[in-house]
């Protein structure tokens, strides 16, 4: 066995452990999922273990035509439990009301079709899986395998990046080994890959989200809560 293929078997392993440790107490689980490489990946690990996972999505509207239809097709191919999760107002309701708000107030569009909706959904879930990896940005550079999160309403969750110390050679690594197709916007350049109008090809190549948002901000505000 070569040494990277003992690093990625080495690696999975403990994967597979952070997941297990994180089902040790008796709760409903789910997966975040924007349906990126190292989602699917980090998906089909926890679907080891949990076949019917429920799979969050954020379904903002203003996601690439590209995603909808990756979204669907793998969604048929593994009969995955996909759950859209909605705003309040739909699209044309929230630029009819405020404009284009991705352009004059990102924050505020990200609070209203992702963070807010994602927040009330993760209500009714005792453990969160998520696709996370401390390399992805600088912000998520302490990045915890397993950790607490609060919710706005002080619900707490058990937190699960299984993926965190993963490098990216390892998680197109996996994907290649396991036969997992892959979005097709990452052959265009894109590397971390949201909402249309907020996603450009990286500004910074060291940085694998210098893209996202024109380069503003690197996080929707979803996993920058600070744990109480």
């Amino acid at each position: 066995m070569t040494p990277e293929l003992f690093s990625l078997s080495s690696k999975t392993a403990e994967a597979r452990q952070y997941i297990r440790a994180a089902l040790q107490n008796e709760g409903i689980a789910c997966f975040t999922c924007s349906f990126q490489a190292e989602d699917m990946v980090a998906l089909q690990l926890v679907r080891e273990i949990v076949p019917n996972v429920p799979v969050l999505f954020l379904e903002t509207g203003y996601h690439f035509a590209e995603v909808y239809r990756y979204r669907d097709e793998m969604t048929a191919r593994y009969g995955l439990n996909l759950i859209n999760v909605l705003p309040e107002k739909t699209v044309a309701e929230q630029e009819e009301q405020f404009g284009l708000l991705y352009r004059s107030q990102p924050d505020q569009c990200c609070k209203l079709r992702k963070v807010g909706p994602l927040f009330s959904a993760l209500e009714k879930y005792h453990v969160w899986f998520t696709g996370l990896r401390r390399v992805q940005s600088p912000t998520r550079a302490n990045l915890q395998p397993i950790d607490s999160f609060p919710l706005p309403s002080g619900k707490r969750l058990v937190k699960a990046s299984p993926l965190a110390d993963w490098q990216d050679r390892e998680v197109w690594a996996f994907a290649k080994e396991h036969d997992i197709p892959l979005l097709p916007l990452y052959a265009a350049g894109y590397t971390s890959i949201g909402c249309q109008p907020c996603t450009l090809i990286p500004i910074d190549p060291e940085n694998a989200r210098s893209g996202r948002w024109a380069g503003h901000k690197l996080e929707c505000g979803i996993h920058i809560a600070e744990p109480n």
